[in-house]
C-alpha cells in the first residue's frame, strides 16, 4: 500500500474563492523565539504521508537562506522550521513550489478525521464495483463468447470508470501533484499500474479479445485502499498520546480586565500578565501563579501523583492541571504556546519524528525507490517481450512488479516503532525530546547520577539553624532568595529578621554560589572552597572544597548542614540498571561525607564528590574516551554542561529550564524507576526496529524475484504489498502491549527483596 496522500488542496476564501495563505507577518507572530536570534515556525502540511515527501520537503526548506533546520513529523503532518533573523524565509512559497499547500499549525482537538472518512468511502466504492465486475467476469469464465462476452466486458469497463475516478483518485491526485512539480512519490507506480491494467483491458475489449482485467484493476484498488485504511487507523491509534494531551488544553478562559470587566478569550489570545478566573472543574489554560483563592488541584498530568494537592496564593500552576474544589484567580506567566502542556506536546511530536540512524537508512532507501522500481518494471517488460514476444503477458508481469515493489514496509519500519515507544514512555511519565535519543539510550553501558535533586528530591532541610548566628542566618536567607538552588531555597525560608545590611549587586555563579555587596563588604554564600579560605579559627576550611558556607570578605562566618530525602525507588532503580548490564556512578558537588552516606544507602560503589560543573564534564569525557556510552541523569543549572556532554541524558521535570532543555528525556514523576524503564523500552524498540527492517528486506528479496519471474498477478501483488506493511505495523504495536515475562517478573521481585534487605541493614 502506498503512503502518499492525495494531491494538495487549496484553502479557499468563501467569498472570493481565492487561495488564502498566511502572510510573513502572520507567520512571524505565530513563531516562537528560541533565543540567540533563532525562531521556530510550525506549519501544517496535510498531504505529507511518506518518506519521499519528507525527503523533498526537508531538502527544499534546508536550502533556503537563514533556515537552520527543517523537520517533518509524519504523524501530525507538521513541519517545524528553525530560522534566524528578523525576516521570515519564504517557507510557504517553497512548499507551494513542491505542490504542498501549507498553513499555520493549529491542532483542532475535536476535528473529524476527514482522511479516514474519505478512505472508508473509497473502500466502499471500490468494493462495490469490484464485486459487480467479478460477477460479470464469472459469466465470462463460465463460457460466455462472442457478443455476450463483449457486452459483459463493456459493462465491466463502465462500472470500473467511477471506481477508478473516485476510489483511484486518492492515488491519481497524489501522483499527478508529484509529477507536475518535478518529483516522484510512492503513488506514481500504483497510478501507472492501475492505469495500464485498465488501458490494456479496454484495448482487449475494443478488439474483441478473450480476456480483460477490469476485475483485477478495480480489485487492486480495493485491496490497496484496505491496506491504506488499516495503516491510517493504526497510526492514529499509536499517536493518541499526543491527541490526548491536546484534548487536555482548555479552549479559553475568563479574563479580568483592569477596570473589573470580564471577557472570555480564546486560548491563543491570552497573554502573560492577564488575570484569569478558573472555576472549580476547569483546567488551567496556561502556566501561571495563583493570586487569589485556594483549592485542591489534580496534578496527575504534571507529576503523575493521583492525590490532589492543596494550592494557595503565591504558588505556581501549570497548564493542564485540573482545578477541583474552589475558584481561583491566576495570573498568566506564559502564553499558551510556551506553556508546560504545549512543551509536552512538542516533546511527544519530536520523539515521533526523530531521525535515528535506522530511520536515516530507511529514508535514503525509500528516496531511491521510485527510479529503481520503474526501471525494474521496464526491464522486466523488455525481458519478457524478448523471451516470449507476448506483449500482453509482459505488460501484466511488469504491472505486478510495479505494485509489489513498493517499499512502504521499509518506510514504516522505524517511525511506527518510534511512535509506539514514545507513547509507552509518555504513559509512564517520561517525555522524549528526540526519537534518536531512544537509539542512543539503548546503547548505554554506564549511568552517571547527580546527587542533589536527582537521587534526592532536591528539597533539602537546614538542620543546624539553631546553632547559626541569627544575624548571619538572616543575611544568608536574603542572598539565598535570589537563587533557585535547592540549598538556597532551604536557607531562604529563614528570612524575615530586621536590622541586617541592605544587599547590593547580587549575582549567582552556577556551580559555586551567590555573591553580594553590603555596607562595603563582599558576602559570598556557597561552596566552601569558592566562598573563602579564611575562617574564624584560622584552620577551618583551609583544605575543604565542599560544604555550604557564608563568608564576609573571605572569612567564614556561618556553616550550613542539610538533610535531603531520597527519591522514591532510587535503590530499586539502581539495582534494575545493574541487572540490565549498566554500571552506576554518582557525581556531586557536595561533600565527601554527604555523598558517601547516599552512596552507602543506595549501594553505589563509585562516586566523586566536590566536583565543579567542569569536573563532571571531564569525568564524562574520560568515560567516553574509554569507549563507554554514558547516560547522565541530572537536574541543576550546574548539570547542564554534563547533560550536553553525555551520550544521552535524562532530567526530572523539577530541573531548571536550561537543564530540561539540555536533556534528551524528561521524567515527570518522583520515582527514579523511570530511568531503567526508559532504557528497557528503548532497547525493546531497537530490537523491533531491526526486526521490521529485516521483515521489509526479506519481503522484497522474496517477492520481487517471484514477480519478475511471472508467478504473481497484479491482484496478488497488491495483497502482498499491503500485507507486508500491516505486518510491520503489527510488529511495532507489540511494544504497546508488552508485559514483562515470568522470568522478568521474578527478577523484579528479587530486586525488591534485595532493596528491602538493604533498607533494613541501613
Amino acid at each position: 500500500m502506498s503512503c502518499c496522500a492525495p494531491g494538495a488542496e487549496m484553502a479557499l476564501d468563501l467569498d472570493s474563492g481565492t487561495s488564502v495563505l498566511p502572510s510573513s507577518q502572520e507567520i512571524k507572530l505565530a513563531s516562537r523565539s528560541l533565543g540567540d536570534g533563532l525562531s521556530q515556525t510550525d506549519l501544517s502540511v496535510p498531504t505529507v504521508h511518506c518518506a519521499a515527501c519528507i525527503q523533498a520537503i526537508e531538502t527544499a526548506l534546508g536550502k533556503l537562506d537563514r533556515v537552520e533546520s527543517a523537520r517533518v513529523n509524519l504523524s501530525t503532518k507538521r513541519v517545524s522550521v528553525q530560522w534566524r533573523g528578523d525576516d521570515v524565509p519564504p517557507l510557504v512559497a517553497a512548499l507551494g513550489r513542491l505542490g504542498y499547500q501549507a498553513h499555520l499549525f493549529a491542532p483542532e482537538v475535536d476535528e473529524e478525521d476527514k482522511t479516514l472518512s474519505e478512505l472508508i468511502r473509497a473502500v466502499a466504492v471500490a468494493g462495490f464495483a469490484a464485486g459487480n465486475i467479478m460477477l460479470l467476469s464469472v459469466s465470462v469464465w463460465s463460457g460466455a463468447e462472442g457478443p455476450t462476452r463483449d457486452l459483459f466486458h463493456w459493462v465491466s469497463a463502465l462500472i470500473a470508470i467511477p471506481a477508478l475516478a473516485f476510489a483511484g483518485g486518492i492515488f491519481f491526485r497524489s501522483a499527478w501533484n508529484a509529477l507536475r512539480h518535478g518529483r516522484m512519490n510512492m503513488d506514481v507506480p500504483i497510478a501507472v499500474g492501475v492505469s495500464l491494467a485498465y488501458a490494456m483491458s479496454l484495448y482487449e475489449t475494443i478488439n474483441h479479445g478473450d480476456h480483460a482485467y477490469f476485475d483485477a484493476s478495480v480489485s487492486l484498488l480495493f485491496f490497496l485502499l484496505i491496506g491504506r485504511t488499516l495503516d491510517h487507523v493504526m497510526r492514529e491509534r499509536a499517536r493518541t498520546a499526543v491527541k490526548g494531551l491536546s484534548q487536555l488544553a482548555a479552549r479559553g478562559a475568563m479574563v479580568v480586565r483592569g477596570d473589573g470587566a470580564r471577557d472570555y478569550l480564546p486560548i491563543g489570545e491570552i497573554e502573560p500578565g492577564m488575570q484569569l478566573l478558573i472555576a472549580a472543574g476547569e483546567r488551567i489554560p496556561v502556566d501561571g501563579k495563583i493570586i487569589r483563592g485556594s483549592s485542591d488541584l489534580d496534578c496527575s498530568l504534571v507529576s503523575g501523583e493521583s492525590t490532589p494537592r492543596t494550592a494557595a496564593p503565591g504558588e505556581s500552576v501549570q497548564a493542564g492541571v485540573l482545578n477541583l474544589t474552589g475558584p481561583l484567580t491566576v495570573q498568566a506567566t506564559a502564553a499558551a504556546k510556551d506553556s508546560f502542556l504545549a512543551e509536552m506536546v512538542r516533546l511527544m511530536e519530536a520523539a515521533e519524528g526523530g531521525r535515528a540512524h535506522y530511520r536515516r537508512i530507511a529514508d535514503r532507501v525509500s528516496a531511491l525507490y521510485a527510479p529503481v522500481v520503474h526501471l525494474t518494471a521496464f526491464v522486466t517488460f523488455l525481458g519478457w517481450m524478448a523471451a516470449t514476444g507476448d506483449w500482453h503477458r509482459a505488460m501484466t508481469i511488469a504491472i505486478a512488479v510495479l505494485i509489489i515493489t513498493c517499499p512502504c514496509a521499509l518506510g514504516l519500519a522505524v517511525p511506527i516503532v518510534q511512535v509506539v515507544a514514545a507513547r509507552r514512555l509518555f504513559e509512564n511519565g517520561i517525555m522524549v525530546k528526540d526519537g534518536s535519543a531512544m537509539e542512543r539510550l539503548a546503547a548505554i553501558d554506564t549511568a552517571v547520577f547527580d546527587k542533589t535533586g536527582t537521587l534526592t528530591l532536591g528539597q533539602p532541610r537546614l538542620i543546624n539553624a539553631s546553632s547559626i548566628d541569627p544575624a548571619m542566618l538572616a543575611i544568608a536567607a536574603d542572598m539565598a532568595a535570589h537563587s533557585r538552588h535547592p540549598y538556597s531555597k532551604a536557607i531562604a525560608g529563614f528570612a524575615g529578621l530586621a536590622g541586617r545590611p541592605k544587599l547590593e549587586s547580587v549575582s549567582e555563579h552556577p556551580g559555586f554560589g551567590i555573591e553580594a555587596s553590603a555596607a562595603g563588604s563582599t558576602w559570598r554564600l556557597g561552596r566552601r572552597g569558592w566562598a573563602g579560605w579564611k575562617a574564624r579559627t584560622g584552620g577551618e576550611g583551609r583544605h575543604g572544597h565542599g560544604g555550604t558556607v557564608l563568608t564576609k570578605d573571605g572569612i567564614i562566618v556561618a556553616t550550613f548542614d542539610f538533610e535531603d530525602a531520597l527519591r522514591a525507588d532510587a535503590r530499586a532503580a539502581i539495582l534494575e540498571l545493574r541487572d540490565a548490564g549498566v554500571s552506576v556512578e554518582m557525581l556531586s558537588g557536595d561533600t565527601a561525607g554527604a555523598c558517601g552516606k547516599v552512596a552507602e544507602i543506595l549501594n553505589i560503589d563509585s562516586f566523586v564528590p566536590a566536583l565543579l560543573p567542569s569536573g563532571k564534564v571531564e569525568h564524562i569525557e574520560t568515560l567516553a574516551k574509554a569507549e563507554h556510552k554514558v547516560l547522565m541523569v541530572g537536574d541543576g543549572l550546574n548539570d547542564t554542561p554534563a547533560l550536553s556532554a553525555a551520550h544521552v541524558s535524562i532530567a526530572p521535570a523539577t530541573a531548571a529550564d536550561i537543564g530540561r532543555s539540555a536533556a534528551d528525556f524528561v521524567f515527570l514523576r518522583e520515582s527514579l524507576l523511570a530511568v531503567p524503564l526508559a532504557v528497557d523500552i528503548s532497547r525493546k524498540a531497537g530490537s523491533l526496529i531491526r526486526q521490521n527492517i529485516a521483515i521489509a528486506i526479506v519481503y522484497n528479496a522474496v517477492a520481487v524475484p517471484i514477480a519478475i519471474l511471472g508467478h504473481v498477478t497484479p491482484l496478488i501483488a497488491a495483497i502482498a504489498m499491503s500485507a507486508s506493511s500491516l505486518l510491520v505495523i503489527g510488529n511495532a504495536l507489540r511494544l504497546q502491549g508488552f508485559v514483562a515475562s515470568a522470568p522478568a517478573q521474578d527478577a523484579r521481585r528479587d530486586r525488591r527483596a534485595r532493596v528491602d534487605q538493604l533498607a533494613q541493614s541501613s
